[in-house]
């Protein structure tokens, strides 16, 4: 078996809170001597943050890796160590071949060189001779959208255009490791979209490794085929991408439903399901009806209406109920009002779903949402025996309903 393009061994970084550097060489004299005197060892203590502790893993050519975890887990930091951009505190990484990152918007051009400048110095600092650059310059710059605007210095690019230039060069420049980090957040739908297929067909080609970070699970699983689950700084999982989001996914719920308020004008506390806790994880058939109960408090009077939002464990919106037309919503009154939903579920497929409940002047202003919402646990049609897939099959969420027959010619 071939080396792994990347080899990570027990890699930590730790950084001093509140402290940039030393202000004099006095002051960097003092606080080596205290560390070789072993003086202050306690308040030295206090002051020390591990962004990473003990990280190890191995990454084969043509592997695309995803990397999740909380804000905070230590994902970006363990990019910007393998980018060579920081050193850690202690620990390795080998990486055995050329690398391009794109780990946050403005790393990587120079503000005063135009698109063209730019383009042609990255493909340098990796190594390119000029008519490589050359022959991919067209394809980069298609891919950005920026032909109008490649010959203009780049602090005059919106945030939205320097990231679509970075991705394409980072994408199709002669690197074998590419760093990705959540920046393709910044682009809109359709370059999002893009960036995924350009990414599905370096996983194709096997022509790069990959490491991507993003908190849309989606997105990791239509791209990756591996994941690693970060946790204040420690490596808590590693292997087959849907596996470790199911972790994550599980690890984020840490309590009950939780409101997540964006005005003060209405303030909800309590859900109610009959006969079961919301609080717990639900168990449903597909089909079923959901009668959702709560009670809202009205600070000032507001023109609102209930709507639910339908999530697959891996953050995929599969549906919403809505009666937000204006038509449809109430103008409540400041005080408590008693609010019913009623839903029937669609025809699910065996896995975990999310009820996202929230409460909105459609269109204008939200006022509340659940963030964690309702767990769903379903059976699903093919436990239920209802149909039979081969093994490895994937099912897809929904069952679509439908008919077929069959006719013999003669």
């Amino acid at each position: 078996m071939s080396r792994p393009i990347i080899e990570v061994r027990n890699l930590s970084k730790k950084y001093r809170l509140g402290e940039i550097g030393a202000r004099s060489l006095r002051e960097e004299a003092e606080r080596l001597l205290a560390k070789i005197g072993n003086q202050k060892k306690s308040a030295e203590d206090e002051k020390e943050f591990w962004a990473l502790q003990d990280v190890s893993f191995e990454v084969q050519r043509g592997q695309v890796l995803g990397i999740v975890g909380r804000n905070g887990a230590g994902k970006s930091t363990l990019l910007k160590i393998l980018s060579r951009i920081t050193e850690p505190t202690r620990g390795e990484a080998v990486l055995r071949g050329r690398v391009a990152s794109l780990l946050e918007v403005g790393t990587g051009f120079h503000p005063e060189l135009s698109g063209r400048e730019n383009v042609y110095l990255n493909g340098a600092i990796l190594g390119m001779k000029k008519r490589e650059i050359s022959e991919r310059f067209d394809e980069i710059v298609a891919f950005a959208e920026v032909e109008k605007f490649i010959d203009t210095p780049v602090k005059h690019y919106s945030s939205g255009m320097y990231v679509r230039l970075a991705f394409g060069v980072a994408a199709h420049l002669e690197s074998e490791i590419l760093f990705v980090d959540e920046v393709l957040a910044v682009g809109d739908h359709l370059f999002q979209q893009r960036c995924l297929d350009k990414m599905k067909a370096i996983v194709s080609s096997g022509e790069k490794t990959a490491f991507l970070v993003s908190h849309n699970m989606s997105s990791l699983m239509q791209v990756c085929s591996h994941a690693i689950l970060l946790s204040q700084g420690r490596l808590l999982k590693e292997g087959e991408v849907g596996e470790v989001i199911r972790e994550y996914s599980g690890q984020a719920r840490t309590g009950g439903i939780a409101f997540r308020y964006l005005t003060q004008k209405i303030k909800c506390d309590q859900i109610r399901i009959e006969g079961k806790d919301p609080d717990d994880e639900l168990a449903v058939d597909p089909d079923d009806e959901i009668e959702i109960k709560f009670d809202v408090q009205v600070a000032e009077p507001c023109k609102a209406s209930p709507y639910i939002f339908l999530k697959s464990q891996y953050g995929q919106t599969l549906g919403i109920f809505s009666p937000g037309h204006d038509q449809l919503q109430e103008v409540l009154s400041v005080g408590t009002h008693h609010l019913m939903v009623k839903i029937i579920l669609p025809r699910l497929n065996t896995g975990k779903y999310e009820l996202v409940l929230g409460m909105a002047n459609a269109g204008v202003e939200d006022y509340f949402i659940t963030d964690p919402g309702i767990i769903l646990t379903v059976a699903g049609w093919v436990e239920a025996g209802r149909f039979s897939f081969p093994s490895g099959v994937c099912n897809g969420h929904i069952n679509l309903e439908g008919l077929w027959r069959c006719e013999k010619e003669g």
